[in-house]
């Protein structure tokens, strides 16, 4: 944590917080992203727990279309320093949010679950490939400042 001196700005001084939130992501002065992870974990419940209202009677197959795109959003890319806890609390989110929305019981096997049953990727997998993707879209992009700022 860096100790910055008093700005002012047109006579208003500002002042220093020890979070904020920018472009919907939020940071804390030392840089984790600890806080991001548990607004992502609130976000995950509150959008499993809407589609669970609403879609309840569906069958598996409507309800692994809905799930998807609606509930797997992670804003995984952008995190880089994180405790181990933390991240460990979303993982558990995730497979317990599965549980719920398609009924399975507290203790069912997870592997069974999401690898064989429902056809999900594990956490680990969709974090992974979350990354890739962000990663790689510069690289492909249609626009040429943006490939050459990749490459410098």
């Amino acid at each position: 944590m860096y100790k910055f001196s008093t700005f002012s700005l047109h006579g208003s001084y500002l002042t220093s917080v020890t979070s904020f939130k920018y472009l919907g992501h939020t940071t804390d002065d030392a840089l984790h992203d600890d806080n991001d992870i548990n607004r992502e974990l609130k976000c995950l419940f509150t959008r499993v727990n809407l589609l669970n209202r609403r879609f309840w009677l569906c069958s598996i197959g409507v309800k692994l279309q809905l799930l998807k795109p609606f509930a797997c959003v992670f804003m995984t890319f952008l995190w880089s320093s994180f405790r181990v806890g933390t991240l460990n609390k979303l993982v558990a989110a995730y497979v317990k949010c599965i549980k719920i929305f398609f009924g399975y019981q507290k203790y069912a096997s997870v592997t069974y679950m999401l690898l064989l049953d429902l056809g999900l990727p594990s956490f680990n997998t969709a974090f992974f490939n979350a990354s890739v993707i962000f990663n790689s879209r510069p690289t492909v992009s249609v626009n040429r400042l943006v490939r050459y700022a990749v490459c410098v």
